[in-house]
């Protein structure tokens, strides 16, 4: 079996520990040939493929980013785009299988080329925002979890230094769950998470509680949340290739409004890609190689259409329809232990 392998949207740690995974478990237990498709799906649409070896993938679970490559290329754009297009570039290659490791977008253009157009795919969850239903959680989600608490810890600091409040933003898009595991880790006084909208006299108040206490406040926000007032989550990116928002910026909206109503002086800081840098965590490492091995098996049994997924401690499989379906929102129980720890 020959099994192309792709790393599409954003990058995340353990991605090359989920292609060191597939290429072991197949060359050793299933004597499969692999190749690897350059920038996600661009790579597919364009026909720029690598061979990857068992040599190539030595020593790489410990290697962030990828060594694929990424994009967020919608596989359906464009002249060479398309189920029609991709299933003759796939018989022409000889290539029997494609696993794709990406998020959201990824899986939704994995599913729509399998229900539309036949194309074998499993699928690999890939995302730090550990927004992907039918998982309990993605790899990489515990690496941006540790950055992010690393620099809660760091701001603390320095927040004490000049009695500041200090707001970081988290990723996440839609879901708060970097920011809900991250503000409780770094001992956050708010935690503010999309699926929990606030106004920002409740925020102030948090916020006025800390400082009376002869304490530095610092407030932990996702990029997706909004305030009460709000109808949408804040944007000023533009869209990606799949036309969701790019979001970004709420902290930079809401330091001033805590000093105008405070009279605290107040700073925001965006952590951004720094969180989807460097080597994965030890616990990503092992998760992504299992996902890794487990896809290879998928191909091996022929169940197109299916994820690779982690439950409990298990790897099974799901539809990715069931995946791509919702959103892993935190749950209300989750918000209400961590909210007991605010101010």
């Amino acid at each position: 079996m020959k099994i192309g392998i792709l790393t599409s949207g954003g990058d995340c740690p353990g991605l090359n520990a989920v292609i060191r995974g597939s290429v072991l478990k197949g060359v050793i237990s299933h004597e499969a040939e692999f190749v690897g498709f350059r920038w996600g799906w661009r790579g597919v649409v364009e026909r720029d493929i690598m061979p990857i070896t068992r040599h190539d993938v030595r020593g790489l679970s410990k290697q962030g980013g990828t060594i694929l490559g990424s994009s967020r290329t919608n596989p359906f754009e464009g002249e060479r785009g398309g189920p029609e297009n991709i299933r003759r570039m796939l018989d022409e290659e000889g290539i029997d299988a494609i696993i794709a490791i990406g998020g959201e977008g990824t899986l939704t253009a994995a599913r729509r080329l399998w229900d539309e157009g036949g194309i074998p795919v499993i699928g690999v969850p890939k995302t730090i925002d550990n927004d992907l239903a039918a998982t309990d959680y993605s790899f990489g989600f515990d690496t941006a979890v540790e950055i992010a608490t690393e620099a809660i810890d760091r701001l603390r600091t320095t927040a004490e230094s000049h009695n500041r409040a200090i707001v970081l933003e988290v990723m996440g898009r839609h879901v708060g769950w970097i920011a809900l595991h991250s503000g409780m880790a770094g001992g956050a006084h708010a935690i503010l998470i999309p699926e929990q909208p606030m106004g920002i006299d409740e925020i102030c108040h948090y916020v006025e509680s800390v400082r009376d206490r002869g304490r530095a406040p610092l407030i932990v926000v996702a990029e997706g949340f909004k305030l009460d007032t709000m109808e949408e989550a804040h944007s000023h990116l533009g869209l990606d290739a799949f036309n969701r928002p790019r979001l970004g910026g709420i902290a930079e909206k809401l330091a001033p409004m805590i000093e105008e109503r405070t009279g605290i002086e107040s700073r925001h800081t965006v952590l951004g890609h720094i969180q989807r840098g460097g080597a994965p965590s030890a616990y990503d490492r092992v998760l992504a190689t299992r996902l890794g091995m487990a896809a290879v098996d998928a191909a091996v049994d022929r169940a197109w259409g299916s994820m690779v997924t982690l439950r409990g401690t298990d790897i099974a499989r799901v539809s990715i329809a069931d995946a791509t379906g919702g959103l892993n929102v935190v749950p209300q129980s989750r918000y209400d232990e961590a909210r007991i720890l605010f101010g």
